[in-house]
């Protein structure tokens, strides 16, 4: 497979750097949204996560409407909106207001968890069954609420989410398990593996939604991407260091303490037990780090593998200007238009 075929978007979460605020990350985010336009990716997602101190991305809604302001010609979206947080009517009135800003650019991706722990997540639906049924029925109110519809009879038949848009975002189901892409085959919505949260089936999860996909008014044909954790460097210690970061995240957060903020100095001469090395080497088949020549390779086997077209990258690193230049590096491997400006 050709590795021009490629194209990049990008996932990011406000990551909340070692001595750096909540406001410097959010301006982070702000300033790669910009820059990634500038290198060619197709789009920009922003993540909604509660009660962590290490990622600033709570609300995607609020920021995508900042970030399709300073950007013109990547798509923006919600990687993704977590459903059990939300009534129905409400997600479509807010990617509504979306598209009347920036008609034709937006993506609603969706996710069934709550991204926050169980108490968050009762205060912020106190109604939360986190039944899957219930998400079922969201997504067939979103897609009547986008197309002024409801069934005779129901509350939906009697209401309208406004504003009365002419377009309608582009739906995406996100999964880290497989089972919501079934649920984007029957409703002909677009699906996203989240590999960066499990490595394990994803390939077969892609597979099962393109045997699955039911053409839709908004989706005529299948759409599918994954999502991973990527760094790319010429610096090999770099490289080193950031693996070793990833490491003690990944560790930090399967302890159950959730995460804080730190640097490799902080966590360098820690010493793991037998069961957290066995998890380390588990949860490096959820990143890709290596210098161009060698990301180039990984990634293009793993399109292959997945059947797509299409990677997102998600890159936390110590230092904002590694980041840069980690996506930066991604755009020029893959050939990216870049877009002077």
């Amino acid at each position: 497979m050709s590795t021009k075929q490629i194209r990049l978007s990008v996932l990011d979460q406000s990551p909340v750097r070692k001595g750096v605020t909540a406001e410097q990350a959010v301006r982070e985010t702000i300033e790669l949204a910009k820059y990634t336009d500038q290198l060619g990716y197709t789009r920009f997602w922003v993540s909604e996560h509660h009660n962590t101190g290490s990622l600033a991305g709570s609300t995607p809604e609020v920021l995508l409407a900042y970030l399709g302001s300073q950007t013109k010609n990547i798509r923006i979206g919600s990687g993704g909106v977590m459903m059990p947080n939300h009534s129905a009517l409400k997600v479509a009135e807010n990617f509504r207001m979306l598209e009347a800003l920036f008609p034709g650019r937006v993506d609603l991706g969706m996710g069934r968890a709550p991204g926050t722990d169980r108490l968050t997540a009762a205060m912020l639906n106190p109604s939360n069954q986190f039944r899957e049924q219930d998400f079922i029925e969201q997504l067939y109110d979103l897609r009547n609420y986008f197309h002024d519809k409801g069934e005779l009879g129901t509350p939906q038949s009697k209401i309208r989410a406004i504003p009365q848009v002419q377009t309608v975002p582009s739906m995406w189901l996100l999964s880290s398990s497989g089972q919501s892409g079934v649920f984007a085959a029957h409703f002909g919505m677009a699906f996203s593996f989240a590999h960066f949260i499990n490595p394990i089936g994803g390939s077969a999860a892609v597979k099962g939604y393109r045997a699955r996909f039911q053409p839709s008014e908004d989706m005529p044909e299948q759409q599918a991407n994954m999502a991973l954790f990527v760094f790319c460097s010429e610096d090999g210690e770099k490289i080193r260091q950031h693996q070793a970061l990833m490491d003690y995240r990944f560790n930090q957060f399967e302890k159950g303490g959730g995460l804080t903020p730190v640097g490799y100095e902080d966590i360098k001469h820690v010493i793991y037990s037998a069961y957290e090395q066995e998890r380390i080497l588990i949860n490096r088949k959820r990143v890709l780090t290596g210098n161009p020549e060698q990301i180039k390779e990984k990634l293009t086997q793993l399109a292959y593998d997945y059947d797509v077209d299409e990677i997102i990258a998600v890159t936390i690193t110590e230092d904002f200007e590694d980041r840069l230049t980690s996506y930066k590096l991604l755009a020029e491997i893959f050939c990216l238009d870049m877009v002077n400006g």
